[in-house]
């Protein structure tokens, strides 16, 4: 799979389009038959969805995923259910159904979280 877009470039525009994203997994929600996530790449942050009714064999693969891990992900893009926008995201009108997941590597749980506007203990960060 070759990424066609960066993850903080998915907009509304691209609604019924097949995309596919790489990047770093930020956060992972599992709500049972339904996992969300959030990927991260330079661009910015998507959230993507996988439905085991809808992708069963990605669905699988997605409840090994961990903070940090870097894939690839090929789905379609479509707006989000009334009441879930996200409107501190650039892209928080949509999210991606994912169809196919591609684990690219493995990360261990790093000390600290990477994103901005956290504070951690300098001995932990060198």
């Amino acid at each position: 799979m070759v990424r066609n877009i960066h993850c903080g470039r998915v907009s509304p525009a691209q609604i019924g389009q097949k995309v596919v994203v790489n990047g770093w997994v930020q956060r992972i929600k599992d709500h049972g038959g339904v996992i969300f996530i959030d990927l991260r790449d330079r661009s910015g942050i998507v959230q993507v969805v996988f439905d085991s009714s809808l992708a069963a064999e990605a669905s699988q693969l997605a409840k090994k995923l961990r903070s940090e891990f870097v894939i690839a992900v090929q789905g379609l893009v479509r707006e989000r259910p009334e009441g879930t926008n996200n409107p501190n995201l650039a892209t928080g009108a949509i999210e991606i159904q994912a169809e196919i997941l591609t684990i690219l590597n493995e990360a261990k749980t790093p000390p600290i979280y990477i994103e901005d506007g956290i504070e951690t203990n300098e001995n932990i960060r060198l």
